[in-house]
Parts: structure tokens; sequence; C-alpha cells
């Protein structure tokens, strides 16, 4: 039996309290699904003590293994855990739900994307209602884009749980997982050689480092590992600075 935080278990946690949480996570869960599953490990296993670091390890294990939005998919499985299958489909759909309505307020000043592009440019409603078809499809597109997630983690939740502490089942599942790690790690360093040349710049290897990049980047690694900082703080912090030294003329 996993120990670790079991302290608070987390078929203790009230069902208004969680359903707070999800809601929450949908309007701060930015850097997408590397960003999302730190989010909610900060979030879950560090500070709230819902559920255990063994747990939380074995969910992602098998929603890795899933095909689809892994994040949302770790947050309806959690969801399911903790208030079986309400719980799962609160999670998942407080997960999504957000970000769709930012997206077609957001659309209303001509921000669009995917289905609602689609949804406008071919008239879905007729030409009199144009935004109403263009939301209509950006809700249809989320809702079956999700949909598969909330099937494979409330048929399979059962199964996977049952599964808990047996080697021959997790060992593969964490060999997925250690995968998936090591492509999102490349991504990063993909995504830091991007951000460490000026663009455009010429000369030598020095005088092409963007200085001003790496140094926000480094203090926002030190902000989010060593001292625990919050995404939204440290998101806007590091935005306020770059449009203070790109005013300045140093950036």
């Amino acid at each position: 039996m996993d120990t670790t935080n079991a302290s608070v278990h987390p078929f203790q946690v009230s069902f208004f309290e969680a359903l707070k949480f999800w809601l929450k996570l949908g309007f701060i869960s930015f850097g997408g699904p590397a960003g999302q599953i730190a989010i909610m490990h900060r979030e879950l296993v560090e500070e709230k003590r819902w559920i255990s670091e063994g747990r939380f390890l074995h969910a992602l294990n098998y929603c890795m293994l899933l095909p689809g939005p892994e994040a949302q998919q770790l947050a309806t499985y959690i969801g399911w855990l903790m208030h079986r299958s309400w719980g799962g489909i609160v999670a998942g759909a407080l997960f999504v739900l957000p970000s769709l309505f930012i997206l077609i307020g957001l659309s209303w000043v001509y921000v669009a994307f995917g289905g609602f592009v689609g949804g406008w440019s071919k008239q879905v409603l007729g030409p009199d209602a144009l935004f109403a078809g263009a939301a209509l499809a950006a809700t249809l597109v989320t809702w079956f884009t999700f949909l598969p997630s909330f099937l494979f983690i409330l048929a399979g939740g059962p199964l996977v749980e049952s599964t808990h502490g047996k080697l021959q089942f997790t060992a593969p599942l964490t060999a997925i997982t250690a995968s998936v790690v090591g492509v999102i790690a490349s991504l990063g360093l993909f995504f830091i050689a991007h951000i460490a040349y000026r663009s455009g710049a010429t000369g030598g290897f020095i005088s092409r480092l963007d200085g001003a990049a790496l140094s926000i980047s480094l203090v926002a690694a030190v902000a989010s590992l060593r001292y625990k900082l919050g995404v939204i703080p440290v998101i806007a912090a590091c935005a306020l600075t770059g449009l203070g030294l790109r005013l300045l003329g140093w950036a």
C-alpha cells in the first residue's frame, strides 16, 4: 500500500472543494501538457497533499499510454480517483471549459482558431449567424476531441487502480512515461536553442546570444524550482520584464 503523503487520503476531500480547484486549474493551466502536469503535481501532491506521489505517478503513467491530451486525462483520472464518475467528469470538463469560453470570447475580437475558423468560414448556421455558427463549431470540436479521454479514464480507471503496486503492470507504464519525458526534454532543448540566439544577429557565438531572454529564463526557472512560486506570478513577472526591456531598447 502506498503511504506517501497518506496523512490526507484523497477521498477525504469534499466534492465542492475539489470542484473549486478544478475550475481554478482550468484558468491557470499554462505551458502545454508538461506545464499543466507540473501545476497539478505542485498543487495536488506538494501543497494540498490530496494525493500521494505514488498514486499521481501511477495515474500519469497510464495517461501517457493513452492517445489524446494527457494533462486533461490526468485531471479526469484524479477527479475520478477522489469522487468516482462525477468527480472525473467535473475535473475533465472544468479543465477544458474555461479555455473554450476564453477562445470564444477572444474570437469576438477576431482571435480565432480551429473549429471556430471553420464554422465562421463555412457559415454553418447561415450568413446572418456567423459568430453563433463558429462558436457551435468550436464547441463540437472540443467535445469530440476530449470525449474519448473521459471514456478511456472512466472505463479503464478501475482496472488501472487494481494494478497499483504490481511491478509486472507498472514497469511497462513507467517505461512509456520515461520515453515521453525524453521527448519533452528534447523539446525543451529545442526551445532553449531558439531563444538563446537573437533573430537576425550576426557575428560570433557570444555576440549572437540573447542575454535578456536567457536571463529571464534562468530567473523563471529559479523562481519556480527553488522558491516554488506560482505559474501565474512567474509568467506575469517575466512578461512585464520582457516588455520593460523592449521599451528601453535592451531586448
